[in-house]
């Protein structure tokens, strides 16, 4: 099933949001100093800034997130409130792995299911038909899935009945696939009894998908990671104009 087609009859909708804002930065070192990478500048406004827009903009209520290095700078800079959002802040005084740090994060959650997002990516997708296909499909752990063509930088994620995501390939040359693009729906059950540090992506979620437990929502909206310097480059002109554009409602 294509996540773009998904419709339902819920109207709980999402209001929670875990960002991951720990992120050190290492690749953007001499880009960027003496500041958590998601608040690397784009065109002078910290880039954790838009991924805020965007979910105010979808009606999210309260984000949580989950920061560790330099993360008074995040804190000095938003302190409790986005808008009408509500910031809540999770702390790990040492680093966790991104699993550990979302399990941390969820103890300042009460909704059953949770929207999550990478502190260093951006796309383009509407949550609130991402949170329908999460619940028609009574999954536990959704994923959005992203095509690109002639790419060598992320792993692949094989997918069977269109949307059950059944494997990952390690990064190599590809000529058209689907990534993670590091946006997840998830129960928050399934982040109890699980240890202190982890790795999200490399100890997780290979087991979760084992256990048929992910479905992929395939979205071709703009995405960007500006984890990279010539990703991060891009991002200073085609981010503030794709807030501009959504802003004339192009």
């Amino acid at each position: 099933m294509d996540g773009s087609n998904t419709k339902s009859n819920c109207n709980a909708g999402v209001h929670t949001a875990i960002i991951l804002a720990g992120g050190l930065g290492t690749r953007l070192r001499e880009m960027i100093n003496n500041i958590p990478k998601p608040m690397a500048p784009i065109n002078g406004i910290p880039f954790l800034t838009y991924l805020l827009e965007q979910l105010y903009q979808a009606k999210i209520e309260h984000v949580v997130l989950a920061v560790g290095y330099l993360w008074e700078n995040i804190y000095d800079t938003f302190n409790d409130k986005y808008k009408s959002m509500t910031l809540s802040y999770s702390v790990e005084q040492i680093p966790l792995g991104t699993g550990g740090a979302i399990a941390m994060a969820m103890t300042k959650v009460v909704d059953d299911n949770v929207l999550i997002l990478n502190g260093d990516t951006f796309m383009d997708v509407s949550f609130a038909d991402l949170w329908d296909f999460h619940i028609v499909n009574k999954a536990d752990i959704t994923m959005v899935l992203k095509p690109l063509t002639d790419f060598d930088r992320y792993g692949c994620v094989n997918v069977e009945d269109n949307s059950r995501v059944v494997s990952f390939e390690e990064k190599k040359v590809v000529k058209e696939g689907l990534i993670n693009a590091g946006i997840y729906v998830v129960k928050r059950k399934i982040f109890q009894e699980l240890p202190e540090k982890f790795s999200f992506e490399t100890d997780f979620l290979p087991s979760a998908v084992a256990k048929g437990l992910v479905n992929g929502y395939k979205s071709d909206g703009y995405f960007i990671d500006i984890g990279i310097p010539s990703d991060y480059g891009k991002a200073q002109k085609e981010i503030p104009a794709y807030f501009a554009q959504k802003k004339k409602g192009l």
